[in-house]
């Protein structure tokens, strides 16, 4: 019998009407499949029906990854490793559809990984993920909001992202103690080009790192009172960082690499 292991951060979806509806959410007949987190496979079986062109599931318990390795046969290809160490560019030939019911621990490292590792051109065609509903809310988050913040930025830079639906803990075993939410990303056709991820993740960092306090401290911190940065960007150093919208916070990362170069 498979136990689901706390430390991986494991709760097996089994609601057959959320499983259904997560492989209606986008076309995937002939198309290549990841799907993060398979579990014990019951997604899995949903996708298979589906007659994708080929699924790759990557199962870091090694227990959970011989269990696929038994039921599924070689309809799957096994990457049995942490998904954080996989470089997924270099992984598929094609651009694929990601599916997963993330482990909540790592949730948000795993999507700032996949949006900030990639090139211009990302890898992926969609990602249709499950996360812990206070941190679905946060990567939806509108600015001016209390949930906005350098997830919603870092997320919303080159997706966009719609919420599918909220799922309660009795959808899964063993129950989680929150909601869950499911979510759809494509990517945007035209997104703000930025030279370095990392500094995109360094100026969000910084401005919210006091989300309370004005924006003068950080601002100064990153720019040392430049007055052209705030002449062009028409910014009011009074204001807090949540009341600065998505652009704002691109533009501010293009202004700060220019003074680097």
């Amino acid at each position: 019998m498979i136990r689901a292991k706390k430390s991986l951060g494991q709760n097996f979806l089994v609601d057959r009407n959320i499983l259904e509806k997560i492989v209606n959410v986008v076309q995937i007949k002939h198309k290549t499949i990841l799907e993060v987190g398979p579990g014990t496979g019951n997604l899995t079986s949903f996708i298979l029906k589906k007659k994708p062109k080929e699924i790759f599931v990557v199962e870091k318990d090694e227990n959970l990854a011989n269990h696929l390795k038994e039921t599924f046969k070689d309809q799957l290809i096994i990457i049995n490793d942490d998904i954080l160490k996989i470089d997924e560019s270099s992984l598929f030939k094609s651009k694929v559809t990601v599916f997963g019911n993330l482990p909540y621990n790592i949730s948000t490292e795993i999507l700032s990984k996949w949006i900030t590792n990639s090139s211009e051109d990302l890898w992926f065609n969609n990602l249709i993920l499950m996360f812990q509903k206070e941190v679905a809310d946060r990567i939806i988050a509108k600015f001016d909001t209390s949930n906005y913040g350098r997830l919603s930025i870092i997320s919303n830079w080159k997706l966009n992202v719609k919420k599918i639906c909220d799922i309660k803990p009795e959808c899964f075993s063993p129950r989680p103690k929150i909601d869950s939410s499911l979510l759809f990303f494509s990517p945007k056709k035209n997104f703000f080009k930025i030279k370095n991820s990392k500094n995109l993740e360094k100026v969000t960092r910084i401005f919210f790192s006091h989300r309370r306090k004005m924006i003068k401290k950080p601002f100064n911190q990153l720019f040392n009172g430049n007055q052209r940065v705030l002449d062009e960007l028409k910014i009011n150093l009074n204001l807090r960082p949540q009341n600065l919208d998505f652009d704002t916070y691109y533009k501010l990362t293009e202004a700060y690499e220019k003074l680097g170069s």
